[in-house]
């Protein structure tokens, strides 16, 4: 191939790092070359080829050295990325004092799913100059969702690391009596009856439209069994109270819902002192109105709940907030149920809710994303109302454009074989920048010897072919021997390799350890910096002894 069809090969290469943040994919950057002439298409193997090798190289390169290049190569993708800029994503929101509210229940930690609903809140109040409330939803849940102690610590510790800022913290559980005293209004209004169906039985009757028999009692009566299930003398299942809407409504989950149920499980913050615990809309049309919320930003899942608080605004007269709603976010192949992990922490699977499989803000940080990154990734979806899945990679090159930039390079051999090095070594030491964009931080010195571990990897796929040790030596691979064939830094694979170092493990995201050895000067870092394994991935230091480390991304 010519030194020109190689160049067009490197300018899609980078175009397509650049746009995804430092990572090109072989398969567009071939689409890309193939469409371009017919040269590249009458030798599909060779272009192949061609496209793999500049890839390989291009990928090695940081973010900055590739918009770098790519900017001389093609200064109008540059132009046409300003252009294209999208506008601010958050529509305005109108409120002479705006205050709002984010609700997390505390069954585990904030995951990267619940950094939606907090940061949007966040955003929203900051930008208004407004009040900010955090209030643990801590209503007595599920058998399967249960309140943890923990979570209220950990959730405020999330909070702490994504630098939201709240101003009024309030909990459910310590607001009981006043719920109480709003349900008692309710009953003494005629607008709820308590109902002593069983669950199936009240569920088959609202499927049918049928008006259960327990709607018209008298209003004494209600109040009567309302103070006894308060007294602790009806036990779980046997009653409930419900609000009397439309049971001819179209959508059936609306006909008479559930206000007030019984649990008599104990609870971390009061144990069992309350017995009746107030659904999620009742609690939250309370509150809304007593604490001034001009904004409730929900999942446009929850719909229904916008409803419920609008009903029982209305019956009490009460001035209505805005709703705002979003689409819901997944991360593609990602778990995030609270309940799995629950299990799966009883079950003794997951340690700590740091475990990475989590995708709790605690595991994140533990792999050295940053909150910045996680709030730019949040913020690009805006209030979307449609439903988003996307991958994570976009989530880690956030994290890149930050770190990138901080973190100092250095060699990491996983799975290393030893090879002996045939033929004349001219230097005894080999020299390689810190950064290879900022040379005041100076270099590091790497030993040089007949002997030099590389990675099992390229060991195996490289046999009979001449690569470069960086920064080092030229050699061709022949079994467990490379014979050295130049000391000029010529345009082939470059890969990592070490004379000897320190014995190194790396926390993987599915909580697996790879085993492999660092360069000695990683003993210069400390726990808590991030660095970049060259050609592995960006990894952010635990311990130095042993040297662990945790894998974030590439």
């Amino acid at each position: 191939m010519s030194e020109e069809k190689k160049n067009t090969v490197r300018k899609y290469a980078l175009r397509n790092a650049v746009k995804f943040e430092g990572e090109a994919t072989v398969g567009p950057v071939m689409g890309k070359v193939m469409g371009e002439s017919d040269e590249f298409r009458e030798d599909p193997q060779g272009t192949k080829e061609l496209v793999n090798e500049v890839v390989e190289e291009i990928n090695q390169l940081s973010l900055e050295e590739q918009k770098a290049e790519l900017e001389k190569l093609m200064p109008e993708f540059f132009e046409e990325e300003e252009e294209g800029e999208e506008e601010d994503k958050l529509p305005d929101i109108e409120a002479e004092e705006v205050k709002m509210r984010m609700a997390p229940y505390p069954s585990g930690p904030l995951h990267i799913g619940n950094a939606r609903m907090v940061l949007l809140n966040d955003e929203y109040v900051k930008r208004n100059d407004g009040t900010l409330v955090l209030f643990y939803d801590d209503t007595i849940g599920s058998e399967t969702k249960r309140l943890l102690p923990e979570a209220y610590d950990m959730i405020k510790e999330g909070l702490e690391w994504l630098n939201v800022e709240w101003h009024e913290t309030y909990y459910k559980s310590q607001r009981m009596d006043i719920y109480y005293k709003y349900g008692k209004k309710i009953l003494e209004m005629n607008e709820a009856y308590v109902c002593e169906c069983s669950q199936e039985s009240l569920r088959e009757k609202r499927e049918r439209g049928e008006v259960c028999e327990h709607r018209d009692r008298p209003g004494e009566e209600n109040l009567e069994l309302w103070d006894r299930m308060l007294d602790g003398e009806i036990e779980e299942g046997d009653a409930v109270m419900r609000l009397k809407t439309d049971m001819e409504h179209p959508d059936p989950a609306f006909r008479d819902r559930v206000l007030f149920r019984i649990s008599k499980n104990e609870h971390p913050k009061v144990g069992k002192k309350y017995s009746v615990w107030p659904l999620l809309e009742f609690s939250w049309a309370v509150d809304d109105h007593l604490l001034g919320m001009t904004h409730i930003l929900r999942g446009k899942d929850l719909v229904i709940e916008d409803r419920m608080e609008e009903y029982i605004w209305d019956l009490f007269g009460w001035e209505k907030p805005e709703f705002l709603h979003y689409g819901m976010l997944r991360l593609k192949d990602i778990n995030l149920s609270k309940s799995e992990f629950q299990r799966k922490m009883a079950e003794g699977e997951f340690d700590s809710w740091e475990d990475l499989r989590t995708w709790s803000l605690q595991s994140l940080r533990r792999r050295g994303i940053q909150p910045e990154a996680v709030r730019d990734f949040i913020l690009d979806f805006g209030m979307s109302e449609t439903d988003i899945e996307v991958a994570p990679s976009k989530l880690y090159s956030k994290n890149r454009e930050i770190i990138d930039p901080e973190a100092n390079r250095y060699f990491f051999i996983p799975d290393p074989v030893k090879i002996e090095l045939i033929g004349d070594i001219k230097p005894d030491k080999a020299k390689i920048a810190r950064h290879p964009s900022d040379p005041d931080r100076g270099y590091r010195e790497l030993q040089v010897g007949k002997e030099v571990y590389i990675p099992r990897k390229e060991f195996d796929e490289y046999q009979g072919e001449e690569i470069r040790l960086k920064n080092f030596c030229n050699v061709e691979l022949d079994g467990k021997e490379g014979k050295i064939t130049g000391f000029e830094n010529k345009d082939i694979l470059k890969i990592q390799w070490l004379l000897d170092g320190l014995d190194v493990k790396v926390e993987r995201p599915d909580a697996t350890l790879e085993k492999g050895i660092g360069e000695k000067n990683l003993l210069e870092t400390e726990p808590g910096d991030i660095v970049q394994f060259e050609r592995y991935g960006f990894v952010k230091v635990q311990e130095k002894d042993p040297f662990l480390v945790t894998f974030g991304h590439r």
